[in-house]
């Protein structure tokens, strides 16, 4: 279970730039860093590469969703993140390039999870369950369409969301690397079981 640490780090990381992006106060501590504004744009490498400030109230790609949908979206995150450490525990000795893309796709569940459950309150713009995903990264990649809409840059993203593609990007390689490891063990040999089941068949017929 130690790729849980990757889990943590990726959450950490994820919800450390989103606070830096959005701005935080804690007057105990006499900190306040001002963030940026809702849709202001830093140019990072041109146009091509810019941290833009934007929040998304609905789920991926900008897709917009009504308060009771979007609460049991949050609710589904939720139980996804406890199977999914279920999961995690489940496969605990399995291949570790599994485990890495689990971790990943938990913990990109679980950063966007605390933008959704807790930031509504913490900004104090909504109740528990109905916050927005602070997304920051924007990239000029290519135009395409997308469930009806139309992109002229790559919809704006965030370390969560970096983490989920790339635990899917691993786990469908590690698909893929499972079924030529078996391929190769197999090497088109019959299985010395499968032999002896044949040769008592093969008997069975003869009396």
């Amino acid at each position: 279970m130690r790729v849980l640490f990757l889990t943590l780090f990726v959450v950490f990381a994820d919800q450390i730039s989103k606070l830096w992006i959005k701005g935080f106060s804690i007057p105990f501590l006499h900190l306040n860093h001002q963030g940026m504004s809702l849709g202001q744009r830093v140019e990072v490498i041109g146009s091509f590469f810019q941290i833009t400030f934007v929040e998304n109230p609905g789920m991926a790609f900008g897709i917009g969703l009504d308060l009771s949908i979007k609460f049991w979206v949050s609710i589904l995150t939720l139980i996804a993140s406890v199977g999914l450490c279920y999961y995690l525990y489940y496969v605990r000795n399995k291949s570790l390039s599994l485990r890495i893309a689990i971790a990943l796709i938990l913990a990109g569940a679980i950063g966007n999870l605390i933008d959704r459950v807790f930031y509504g309150v913490i900004y104090d713009y909504a109740p528990l369950f109905y916050g927005h995903v602070v997304d920051f990264l924007d990239f000029d990649f290519w135009h395409f369409s997308l469930f009806g809409r139309s992109y002229d840059r790559w919809p704006v993203f965030n370390v969560a969301d970096m983490a989920v593609t790339a635990g899917v990007l691993v786990l469908l390689f590690f698909y893929k690397q499972n079924d030529t490891d078996n391929e190769k063990k197999s090497g088109g040999v019959i299985p010395v079981e499968d032999d002896m089941n044949k040769e008592k068949d093969g008997n069975t017929e003869q009396n």
